[in-house]
This record gives C-alpha cells, sequence and structure tokens, in this order.
C-alpha cells in the first residue's frame, strides 16, 4: 500500500503545477468546465480565465442540488475558485462560500480570482478537506467536485464532513467511483493517483462509508462512464458519480 503522506505531496505538486499552468498567460489549457455541458454559459460568463482553465472537475456539484439564498456552503478542494464562484451567485450577499483547498498555488491563486470577480461572500482557506478547522454544525452544504477521489483516507473526509454540517444539512458530491476492482498495477501507479483514478473507491463502498459517517440519506443522482473512449478494458468500470447526500 502506497503510504498516505506520498500521496498527499504527489496531488500537491500535480495541483501546484495546474495551478501555475492556469495562470500563465496565453496558456492553452481550457479547463473542464469551458468543455462541460453541466455548466452552463451564465454560471461561468465573466469569470476570471485564470478560474475556467484551473478547473479539473467531473461534473458540477452545484446542479445536483438546489443551494438558497443565504445559506453557508463548504468547497471541499475549492482550486482556482470556480464552484466557489458560482455558488456564490446562489446564496447572494446573506450566505457565504468558504474553499477549502491543500495546495498554496491554487489557494493563492483562487484568491486572485477572487480580487478579480470583486465577490465579497467568498474566503478560502489554506487546509486539508479531512481537517478543515471549520466550526462544528456550522454549514448548510458542502461540495466537491473530483476531489475526495485523491484522498487516500475518505473516511476521515465524510467524517469531517458530517462535523461541520448542520443537522439536515447536505452534500453535493461529484466524484470518480468504480463498478469493479482495478488491477493491481493500476492502483500502484502514482500518476493514476493524480488522474483520479487509482484513488476511486467502489461505488458501494463509497456510499457505504458515507453512512458509517453519519449521513443518514445518500442519493446516485447520476452515474455515467468517466472517459467516453478508453484504451484499457478496466476503463469501463471507472465511472464519473453525482451524489447528494443528507446528514
Amino acid at each position: 500500500m502506497i503510504d498516505k503522506e506520498i500521496i498527499i505531496e504527489k496531488v500537491r505538486d500535480e495541483y501546484s503545477e495546474l495551478a501555475k499552468g492556469a495562470s500563465e498567460c496565453c496558456g492553452v489549457r481550457e479547463g473542464f468546465a469551458s468543455r462541460s455541458s453541466t455548466y452552463s454559459t451564465d454560471q461561468i460568463q465573466g469569470l476570471p480565465q485564470e478560474a475556467i482553465a484551473a478547473s479539473a472537475g467531473c461534473g458540477n456539484p452545484n446542479a445536483i442540488g438546489k443551494l438558497r439564498q443565504g445559506e453557508t456552503v463548504v468547497d471541499f478542494g475549492s482550486g482556482g475558485g470556480i464552484d466557489c464562484f458560482v455558488a456564490s451567485q446562489i446564496v447572494g450577499k446573506e450566505g457565504q462560500v468558504i474553499g477549502v483547498d491543500m495546495t498554496q498555488e491554487m489557494y493563492d491563486l483562487a484568491n486572485n480570482n477572487k480580487a478579480k470577480v470583486g465577490v465579497k461572500n467568498v474566503e478560502f482557506r489554506l487546509a486539508q478537506i479531512d481537517e478543515t478547522g471549520i466550526e462544528s454544525n456550522s454549514v448548510d452544504v458542502i461540495i466537491s467536485n473530483c476531489v475526495i477521489v485523491l484522498a487516500p483516507d475518505k473516511d476521515a473526509v465524510f467524517r469531517e464532513a458530517v462535523r461541520i454540517l448542520r443537522s439536515g444539512g447536505r452534500m453535493h458530491i461529484s466524484d470518480v467511483m468504480l463498478r469493479r476492482v482495478l488491477p493491481a498495477n493500476v492502483v500502484a501507479d502514482m500518476d493514476n493517483w493524480t488522474h483520479c483514478v487509482a484513488g476511486a473507491e467502489l461505488l458501494d463502498n463509497y456510499i457505504n462509508m458515507m453512512a458509517n459517517a453519519g449521513f443518514s440519506n445518500v442519493e446516485i443522482i447520476s452515474d455515467k462512464p468517466f472517459k467516453a473512449e478508453v484504451d484499457e478494458d478496466w476503463m469501463n468500470s471507472v465511472r464519473s458519480v453525482n451524489i447528494l447526500a443528507v446528514k
């Protein structure tokens, strides 16, 4: 088994480079959001190109369930801030959005993007998603976009989510999961960790972890192939799944 700290450092290094690439003038990276039909034009129109270029999700967590005016939203793995900025439009001036990311370069990029957008109801915190430092029972909704798959201890992530959510709070997750176990050599490849594959859990295991952490209801909203065209047969079992859970 690969050491937890090695995985964390590998992921941090990968997304540090992604942040740097998104910040470069005249870069060629489009970002997931600009290529995905899950984001409407209205949602990303006017956002900094750097925020869009840094998007590396597998869905749109703000489209899984409804956010309400005045709610407090936390983004687990906020990256360049795109999902935070989309959520901020929905919760309005009376609401609050907190983005949590463990990568310094992503944190810096998100704050630069925040200044460009000019939003007042968004803040970013440099922390790991299994230890956010956010007050217990203080959050209405947690969103997360293809980030929990990167965490080596997903049980700890879900326990942290339950800790900070209010009773009846929701979690909107877009993430990568499996229909069958991956070959051992695929899981052992560190590059597959940063590509959101090696860390993927079987879908049933993922749901059970959420239930064991304290979510009273976990609903699969959609389940589709992670990649439309695959070179390896094992990739057919890799899925992009949207989940709505309630504490």
